[in-house]
């Protein structure tokens, strides 16, 4: 029976595990350390805004983004076909081992798809009679965010998409360094969190939950209407097209920005043999000699 050891490396264990590590970064090619550099820095300053609503919104935020991450692990663990993840296949059209036609093909029906499901779920909640336990204020709840989500600019609905799926792909593409189940789960968990907490938009997420509120606030029984500031303001905002304008276009515009530009194609112009051979012609690492070290050992190590 094979048994797992917990002993820590001593000392001088750590200095010989170390010492190629720095010496690997040290000879770097200095446009992938550039690249590398950028990313550090936002990821840090990613960690500072989650620390920042941690300190401002309070548990409910924190709490409510980490359990919605259970989405997001579903789909890794079960196989779940996710738009937002799909833009990663800007990943091999850039190889150049599919052609444009694939990836919008399986976008288009990877949309589509998820755009059936959640209309399917939002369908199977309402039936249950889900919304209006409580007093009715889980349909509050699905009827104030759509609000919100509503009443965000085309500009904002952008960038709040590019955010989002900057986080969920970031979650994604460290779930595939993941070798059990636990580890891919883990991989999902803060970034999902930091999405929802911060209020970034996903066009997926959106698609259960505007569509659902728009439902609940037509059919909702004057008991939980009495609890709205404004009903009948609130109400008229909350249509489908206001959906389709104002939210779904400008927040999959952003997805795809976030997640296939700024995720995708940086990790296919940080890593991919192909691009730092086209780099290195113009950018030779200082050292020739040890120029192939960074290629056998890659460079996703802090």
């Amino acid at each position: 029976m094979n048994h797992i050891a917990f002993d820590a490396l001593n000392p001088a264990q750590l200095y010989e595990k170390v010492l190629p590590v720095m010496e690997e970064k040290a000879m770097k090619n200095r446009r992938k350390v550039f690249l590398a550099a950028v990313m550090a820095g936002v990821f840090i300053g990613l960690g500072f805004v989650y620390c920042a609503m941690a300190n401002v919104a309070g548990a409910g935020k924190i709490v409510g983004g980490l359990v919605f991450s259970l989405g997001l692990m579903l789909v890794v663990v079960c196989g779940g076909d996710l738009f937002t993840s799909s833009t990663l296949t800007l990943i091999p059209r850039a190889h150049g081992s599919v052609t444009w036609r694939q990836v919008f093909t399986n976008w288009g029906v990877v949309y589509v798809g998820n755009f059936v499901g959640s209309i399917l779920l939002v369908m199977i909640v309402l039936l249950s009679g889900h919304p209006w336990e409580s007093g009715g204020n889980v349909a509050l709840f699905y009827i104030n965010t759509t609000a919100h989500k509503l009443d965000h600019t085309f500009v904002e609905a952008v960038f709040l998409g590019i955010l989002c799926n900057l986080m969920v792909c970031l979650g994604v593409w460290m779930s595939y360094a993941g070798r059990s189940l636990l580890d891919k789960m883990a991989a999902c968990l803060l970034p999902v969190g930091l999405f929802i907490a911060c209020g970034f938009e996903h066009s997926v997420a959106n698609m259960f939950m505007i569509p659902i509120g728009i439902i609940c606030s037509q059919i909702m029984p004057p008991e939980v209407a009495a609890k709205l500031a404004s009903p009948h303001a609130l109400t008229s905002e909350l249509t489908w097209w206001n959906f389709l304008i104002k939210n779904l276009i400008p927040v999959t515009l952003g997805n795809i920005i976030g997640g296939g530009i700024l995720v995708g194609l940086y990790q296919w112009n940080l890593h991919s043999p192909i691009r730092n051979k086209q780099s290195d012609r113009f950018c030779p690492p200082e050292n020739p000699r040890h120029s192939g070290l960074h290629d056998l050992h890659g460079d996703g190590r802090a």
